[in-house]
C-alpha cells in the first residue's frame, strides 16, 4: 500500500507555494481578532505542534465548523494554484510505472478536499490516485498528520490491517517519524532544500541523509524507483 503526500511532495517547493500559505494563515488569524505578534507566534506553535495551523485553532480556540471552512476559503482556495504549478510528464510516468497488482496508490493530505483535488487536476497525476485521504475541516474535532489517529484512519478507510505493508513518502520529517513510529513498513522523507518540512520557517538539516526515524531521504522523486524496486515493473 502506498501512501502519497500531495502538497510539496508531487510538486516541488520551488513553487513557494507554502510560502503563499502562510501569508494567508497568517491573514486567517489576525482576521479572527488576534494581534498581529500574537498572530504570528500561534500559527508558528501550532504548526510544530500539530502539523497544521488550524488544528491548533480547532483544539484551543472556540471557532466552529463554520471557520475551519472559511479556513479552506480563505487560505487553500486563494492560492494561485494554476499559475503555480504544472503538470511533470516524469512525475505521470513514475506514477504510472507502479505495479497496480504490488500496490495500491492513496493519497494522504493535511489538506481539505477541494484543495487536494484541485493540486492533482492540476499536475495531471488525479487518474493515479485510488483516493484522497484528506482532513475534514468541516469536522471541528478532524486528525492530521503527524497524529497516530489519521493514520490509522487512513488504513481503516483503504482496508489496510497490517502496518508492515504500509509505504510511505512525505516532505514533513515529523509526518515520517510518526509513520514509521506506528509500524509502517519503508517510510521516505522528501527533501528538496535540507530543511525539516516546506513550511518556510522549518528548520534547516546540517545533514538530511543522516536524519534518524526514516527508512531513506531522497531529494527527487524520481529515487524512489531505486528505495522502492520492488514495486514498480520491470520495464521501468
Amino acid at each position: 500500500m502506498v501512501w502519497l503526500d500531495i502538497d510539496n511532495t508531487l510538486y516541488p517547493a520551488s513553487t513557494r507555494i507554502a510560502e503563499a500559505m502562510t501569508q494567508r494563515i497568517h491573514a486567517f488569524f489576525v482576521s479572527l481578532g488576534l494581534p498581529d505578534d500574537e498572530a504570528h507566534k500561534l500559527h508558528m506553535h501550532y504548526y510544530k505542534e500539530y502539523g497544521l495551523a488550524l488544528r491548533g485553532l480547532t483544539r484551543h480556540h472556540d471557532i466552529g465548523t463554520h471557520h475551519g471552512l472559511e479556513f479552506d476559503k480563505a487560505c487553500d482556495q486563494t492560492l494561485p494554484l494554476e499559475q503555480a504549478l504544472a503538470a511533470d510528464p516524469a512525475v505521470r510516468k513514475l506514477l504510472q510505472d507502479i505495479d497496480r497488482s504490488k500496490a495500491r496508490v492513496w493519497a494522504l493530505t493535511n489538506a481539505y478536499i477541494t484543495h487536494a483535488s484541485r493540486v492533482l487536476d492540476i499536475l495531471n497525476l488525479r487518474d493515479q490516485i485510488e483516493e484522497i485521504i484528506y482532513c475534514d475541516y468541516s469536522n471541528p474535532t478532524f486528525s492530521c498528520k503527524p497524529e497516530p489517529e489519521f493514520f490509522t484512519e487512513a488504513m481503516k478507510k483503504a482496508g489496510v490491517t497490517d502496518n508492515s505493508r504500509c509505504l510511505f513518502i512525505d516532505d514533513s520529517l515529523p509526518n515520517c517519524r510518526a509513520a514509521k513510529k506506528l509500524g509502517w513498513h519503508h517510510v521516505v522523507w522528501f527533501c528538496e532544500d535540507g530543511r525539516a518540512g516546506a513550511h518556510m520557517h522549518a528548520a534547516p538539516m546540517e545533514n538530511p541523509k543522516a536524519a534518524e526515524g526514516v527508512d531513506a531521504v531522497i531529494s527527487s522523486l524520481e529515487e524512489l524507483r531505486d528505495v522502492w524496486s520492488f514495486i514498480f515493473t520491470d520495464k521501468s
